[in-house]
């Protein structure tokens, strides 16, 4: 029995150091993914980019519900945090183990801009990696609000829309500070997955979709019931 345990024991041994040298080749290969698109394109000048578009949005012209409905429902420890969640990336890891998949991603605000910015939607740990050193960057050079401020004007929101004011005059004929409350909550969980939540292709979706984004404001103290209640009806 002694010699089974020793076994076992050198076997988890083995495996503890092959995982932790597998994990260090891909932080490096994600370093690398990171420096290369800086070399490429420096943050500053990328960020500058963005802001150059024609139907560029400031945070002050963002309805406050619009606000508090994004990051409600895209990364409520927004505020908090410094870049990446550690309890949102722990609660993605469980729940990828157990499903055996790679649907949760557990990246904040944050994350998501790097991504915009620079990378590929395509699920691989390395450019995973590479958000999370540009998101550490990210958070250095700008404010939250900032952030916040690039994220709606870099995602996309169906029909064609890449920006908040482009879906809001889309969508909804008018600049994103008209928006109302019911607007807002509604245009605020397309982005989680454009394609499903379109309200050109499908409204009912959109309006379930939207019914979690105020209950999850409830959650997170933004609104009280009776406020959601309004809002929904």
């Amino acid at each position: 029995m002694k010699k089974i345990l020793k076994g076992l024991r050198n076997i988890l041994v083995i495996l503890f150091v092959v995982g932790l040298c597998a994990a260090g080749v891909l932080v490096f290969q994600g370093y690398q993914l990171y420096r290369e698109a800086l070399e490429k394109t420096p943050l500053e000048a990328r960020i500058a980019e963005v802001r150059s578009q024609e139907d560029y949005t400031a945070f002050s012209e963002l309805p406050k519900t619009y606000r508090d409905a994004v990051v409600a429902v895209e990364d409520h420890r927004f505020y908090e945090h410094g870049g990446v969640d550690p309890v949102a990336i722990g609660r993605a890891v469980w729940i990828d183990l157990c499903t055996m998949s790679f649907a949760e991603g557990g990246s904040t605000i944050t994350q998501q801009v790097a991504k915009n910015l620079y990378f590929t939607q395509e699920k691989k740990l390395t450019r995973k990696i590479a958000e999370v050193f540009m998101a550490w960057d990210l958070e250095k050079l700008c404010e939250k609000d900032e952030i916040l401020e690039l994220y709606v004007n870099s995602i996309y929101f169906g029909n064609g829309c890449y920006t908040v004011k482009a879906a809001s005059l889309s969508y909804f004929g008018k600049e994103p500070a008209a928006m109302t409350d019911y607007e807002s909550t509604l245009l605020a969980g397309i982005p989680n997955a454009p394609s499903v939540y379109d309200l050109t292709e499908n409204p009912d979706l959109a309006a379930q979709r939207q019914r979690q984004v105020v209950s999850m404001m409830v959650e997170h103290k933004c609104l009280d019931p009776e406020q959601a209640a309004a809002i929904l009806s």
